[in-house]
């Protein structure tokens, strides 16, 4: 039985530095629900995108848009306006959530452990106070982009005007050698985690999309009283910026057991090499499974 018979838009794609991935995540969607017999159709998100969702005859949008306006909000309150229910976040999480000054400040408020940080003005230079290396990166884009790890203060400048490049302050936080770790949630439920291994330095842009790059240990290889206090970090992470539907939330775990909160994504990707598919496996969701839960929560 269908979750709805309502005409489905899955928008992707957008103006955002992640529009590939976000059109890979889109056609698997689309694919998905079709094959299931939804009524649904593709909508590439650009400047015309109130245009195309009444042009479509869109009556719930699946959004799956990574960066830029698509995650930050600005979509989901025209929407809102439209009075179209769509999945994932509402315009207040997701805009904390895509920024990751604000979301960090947030985390702190509620007594989540964050890595040490400052935050640069754009096209300003500033070293922390901690140790190197330090790692860099903007403070409103995902999926890694314009993040360089920086061993020597002679390459902040280069990592800074990178990482500017993107547009709002920057953020500088202090590299921690721990295992990667991502948590699934869906609604006010904890779908499972898994333990991200790059085989580069760190889980950016080129590992995270690139079949072959990166081993995916599910569950991850840390005893159940550390993935309990995991998965519990995670979940507050969540519902501290009043998140809904799906996301994921990404942690570093030290050689300590110090678990340090990264960010929350509130649209995370489902490519063939996205986590959230990943996980939802381990709870029991395949992909078209994990589609109609999302597709639930919208409508409820």
């Amino acid at each position: 039985m269908l979750v709805t018979g309502k005409r489905i838009g899955v928008i992707a794609g957008g103006l955002s530095a992640e529009r590939e991935v976000s059109l890979r995540s889109g056609r698997a969607v689309y694919n998905a629900l079709k094959e299931k017999g939804y009524d649904v159709v593709f909508i590439d998100a650009g400047e015309d995108l109130c245009e195309r969702i009444r042009e479509t005859g869109t009556e719930v949008a699946f959004l799956v848009l990574h960066g830029g306006w698509g995650e930050n909000g600005a979509v989901q309150g025209m929407l809102e306006v439209m009075g179209i229910p769509y999945t994932g976040s509402g315009v207040l999480a997701s805009s904390i959530a895509m920024d990751k000054v604000v979301s960090k400040q947030m985390f702190q408020f509620h007594g989540l452990k964050v890595p040490p940080y400052i935050v640069v003005d754009a096209h300003e230079y500033a070293e922390p106070d901690f140790p190197l290396p330090w790692v860099v990166k903007p403070s409103r884009e995902g999926s890694s982009v314009g993040v360089n790890i920086v061993d020597n203060s002679s390459a902040l400048s280069q990592a800074l005007e990178v990482a500017s490049s993107y547009g709002g302050p920057v953020l500088i936080e202090r590299y921690i050698r721990a295992k990667e770790v991502q948590v699934g949630i869906l609604g006010d439920k904890v779908l499972g985690a898994v333990e991200v291994r790059p085989r580069r330095r760190f889980y950016d842009y080129v590992a995270k999309y690139t079949e072959g790059a990166t081993e995916y240990i599910l569950p991850p290889e840390i005893d159940a009283q550390l993935y309990q206090r995991a998965s519990e970090i995670a979940l507050r992470a969540h519902q501290c910026i009043q998140c809904s539907g799906a996301t994921r939330v990404d942690l570093l775990i030290d050689d300590d057991r110090e678990i340090y909160l990264l960010e929350v994504n509130t649209i995370p990707g489902m490519t063939e090499t996205s986590l959230l598919p990943k996980i939802a496996r381990q709870g029991g969701y395949d992909f078209i499974d994990l589609l109609e839960e999302i597709l639930r929560e919208a409508l409820r």
